[in-house]
């Protein structure tokens, strides 16, 4: 079997433990088949041979018995099959992975691409899985650009990534440990580097019930209980008699795996034997429907007609899932959709569509598509009592009053905006998301979109420990984000924009600090701005 059958059939494949096992075993070496072209240099002081990879207009990617080799292909003389046309190349963007994103997000971005550049689309579809998309410009000889969609699933993606089948993952969850050392392993570089992942879009997981059923809210660790079979009737949560009956997608979605994982897997959990599982989100939504006893997680954009479930937590916090909780990712089942790229070069053409992704016509098209775009929205403070309410009652020796007037002095004159910045568990460094939000800060500076503004990153905590030291570690924070955004523009800060810091620590909890979610969400850098003065 060759490393690209191994990539189509992972899908079978039941853990990582034997994907890893596999993959090694198969593709541990090249053999004497696979070396299908050789490079020699015009004089023929040099001669490489190995399995061609790719070619990106200038350099020729192959892979040899001793690691994958990049060389200039200028001087060098190409034979065998799979050696590529150098006179009539045409830069090309496999994409692989979540069947959700390749078809309802990445179909009509590409066509939107091709209206902004003025080029002609050919969409054609020789497989069950891929879609060809051909631009050209009216009048030219050869094609601008090619795309090839594989709709599949996240798993997939990463397989084929290792096997050189795609070059770019689409994945509806983060990579994993297990995918995050076999890249690395495989010479792709670290696909949780600034860079290496940006965040297409965000979709959430939310829990829904049928219209019939009334139900004021459950907290995470009862939506965990329920979902691993350990609450089984309404009564025990407060509800009308009734045998719950559990409904989720199927397993192999990047989306459910990310639901399961954040809330039962944290807890060392499973999924109850009695789940219904549904191949479509139609399917599960009509389920929901018709049976008042039922409980069920689908994705934000798809709702149907069922009830959504709010979110809550001991101390009162609350979390809704509606468009501005998870652009700011308060709504803790804010599911963001990935696209993961190798640490290789790439094609001008290439690099300009990536860049395109976070500009506001394809934002635009994102949102259409029924996703939560990137682009930021202001959240004025008339509309944030909630969390003002939780900020006095929770004012003590800790936090005095008079630190929440400082507070409201500062912000008061000023908007928040929905980007925010969240930190990995226990750690100073930016989460995945956030990592991708730091990309998206310095390209609208970079744009000029904040031309003439004062930035504020401010900085909160949770509540464990001294406040003094809580608001250093918020203070940190937030320096630490500024340093990312002005590292991300190159060459550094325009004179038409400034970006100053701010920290108030435990101040402003959006959560409760005795789960870890209501921790994790509290640990966080919030961006506001006000004119220049």
């Amino acid at each position: 079997m060759t490393c690209k059958k191994f990539s189509n059939s992972f899908s079978g494949l039941k853990g990582a433990a034997v994907f890893v096992a596999l993959f090694v075993f198969l593709c541990a070496g090249l053999s004497a088949q696979e070396q299908d072209i050789t490079l020699s240099a015009s004089e023929g002081n040099f001669s490489v041979s190995g399995r061609f990879l790719g070619f990106d207009g200038r350099f020729i990617r192959i892979e040899t018995i001793g690691g994958e080799v990049t060389l200039s292909h200028d001087g060098l003389v190409c034979a065998g099959v799979t050696c590529p046309d150098l006179e009539s190349f045409v830069p090309t963007i496999r994409l692989s992975g979540a069947q959700r994103m390749a078809d309802a997000i990445l179909s009509p971005l590409i066509s939107a691409y091709a209206r902004d550049i003025g080029a002609t689309l050919d969409v054609t579809s020789d497989d069950a899985e891929i879609i060809a998309y051909k631009l050209r410009q009216p009048g030219a000889d050869q094609d601008l650009i090619h795309f090839f969609v594989r709709s599949t699933t996240s798993s997939n993606g990463f397989a084929d990534l290792l096997s050189n089948d795609t070059d770019i993952v689409m994945s509806a969850r983060e990579v994993n440990p297990v995918e995050l050392a076999m890249v690395r392993q495989a010479g792709l570089g670290s696909l949780d580097r600034q860079g290496n992942s940006r965040i297409l879009a965000l979709d959430a997981m939310v829990p829904v019930v049928s219209l019939e059923r009334a139900i004021a809210g459950i907290s995470l660790d009862t939506l965990s209980r329920i979902f691993a079979g350990e609450v089984t009737n309404w009564a025990e949560i407060g509800g009308e008699d009734g045998e719950i009956a559990l409904h989720l997608l199927p397993a192999w979605m990047g989306q459910t795996q990310g639901f399961e994982g954040r809330i039962l897997g944290s807890v060392d959990r499973a999924v109850a034997p009695t789940v219904q599982r549904h191949d479509t989100v139609g399917d599960l939504a009509s389920a929901i429907m018709v049976d008042p006893n039922s409980i069920g997680v689908l994705p934000f954009g798809a709702l149907g007609d069922t009830q959504t479930v709010q979110l809550h937590e001991s101390c009162g916090a609350g979390a809704r899932a509606e468009l501005s909780s998870l652009k700011t990712e308060d709504y803790p089942l804010t599911m963001p959709l990935f696209l993961y790229t190798p640490q290789r070069r790439v094609h001008p053409e290439v690099d300009e569509f990536l860049g395109w992704l976070r500009r506001p016509s394809a934002q635009l098209v994102i949102r259409r598509a029924g996703f939560v775009d990137q682009a930021a929205i202001p959240i004025p403070l008339a509309r944030q009592g909630e969390r003002l309410a939780q900020a006095i009652i929770a004012a003590g020796d800790e936090v005095p009053l008079i630190e929440l007037q400082r507070m409201m002095r500062v912000l008061g004159p000023q908007v928040r905006l929905s980007t925010t910045f969240r930190f990995e568990i226990g750690s100073t460094r930016l989460d995945a998301q956030s990592r991708s939000k730091v990309l998206q800060l310095a390209r609208d500076i970079h744009d000029g979109r904040h031309d003439g503004r004062v930035l504020m990153l401010v900085g909160f905590s949770d509540g464990r420990g001294p406040a003094k030291p809580n608001r250093d570690l918020s203070s940190a924070r937030a320096e630490s984000v500024r340093r990312a955004v002005v590292e991300a523009l190159g060459e550094g800060l325009p004179q038409s924009v400034t970006i100053e810091t701010e920290a108030f620590g435990e101040a402003l909890p959006m959560g409760c600090d005795d789960t870890e979610w209501g921790r994790q969400i509290n640990r966080r850098v919030e961006l506001w701005v006000a004119q220049r003065r």
